[in-house]
């Protein structure tokens, strides 16, 4: 348990300093994450609409 909590605890830290150190990045980064989000989605709305059209 004590190795998940700093595994945790790093992480944080980790993205707090990317953050400070390259905002203009991690926007890129956060932007590309919502595109694929987007996408997957509008993924399966294609499907399903597929489906039930037949």
């Amino acid at each position: 348990m004590q190795v998940k909590k700093v595994l945790t605890y790093a992480a944080i830290a980790f993205v707090v300093f990317y953050l400070w150190t390259q905002p203009s990045a991690a926007a890129g980064a956060v932007r590309g994450v919502f595109d694929g989000v987007t996408s997957a989605g509008n993924s399966l709305a294609t499907f399903f609409n597929g489906v039930l059209d037949q």
